[in-house]
């Protein structure tokens, strides 16, 4: 399995969530996203045509990473693999969707909220994994203090993360990216303000910059 996209990570460490129901709707907000320079993007699958969704993103922007967030099981894994998928992340630890990804020698991001479920992940030869809801279990702070004793394990928060707590999660060594929603506003997408998700996915940047 190759390290590429957690390499791409590193170097633009903000993953924005991409949520529709409308397949060209979900190319226009990754079409903004692309275009303030955010590369890799994970399209949630909480929506009827989510998986559309997924698909019409992945055809769009071939050269794009392109993963499928929230992946509940294993079925759901499967077919977000075959509707393009380049990652897979999931809001919580699931043996049945970590076990298609590496059977699919793909990335995949389970989310943790406890040691014991990082434990977990650590003994099942992960070594990357979603911390979330990061905000609500304990921010930055916890993520330094389970990574005294898990030294080789990276995360990438989410839920709770906004231009204001960016700097303070991507300050810590063993954050690898920030995921969020902030960068997608329902507001902007609704009235078809695609001008200012690009202007926040600058922004995001310019902030992981300094960080």
């Amino acid at each position: 399995m190759s390290d590429s996209l957690f390499s791409i990570l590193r170097g633009a460490p903000v993953v924005p969530l991409v949520q529709s129901d409308d397949p060209e709707e979900a190319v226009a907000i990754s079409k903004a996203l692309l275009a303030g320079g955010l590369n890799v993007l994970e399209v949630v699958l909480r929506t009827d045509k989510a998986f559309e969704c997924l698909e019409a993103v992945a055809k769009a922007y071939p050269a794009a990473h392109v993963g499928a967030g929230t992946v509940l099981n294993a079925e759901q894994a499967r077919k977000a693999i075959d509707h393009g998928a380049t990652f897979i992340v999931s809001p919580g630890l699931d043996d049945g969707v970590v076990n298609v990804a590496k059977e699919n020698k793909m990335h995949v991001l389970p989310g943790i909220a406890t040691a014991t479920e990082l434990q977990r992940a650590w003994n099942m030869g992960l070594r990357a994994v979603k911390c979330f809801p990061a905000g609500v279990v304990g921010g930055p702070k916890m993520i330094k203090a389970l990574s005294s004793a898990f030294r080789d394990m990276e995360f990438m928060p989410t839920g709770g993360v906004n231009p204001n707590t960016l700097a303070d999660y991507l300050a810590v060594p063993s954050v690898l990216a920030c995921g969020g929603s902030w960068l997608t506003p329902k507001d902007a997408i609704a009235s078809g303000d695609f001008g200012k998700i690009t202007e926040l996915a600058k922004e995001a940047l310019v902030i992981a910059s300094k960080a």
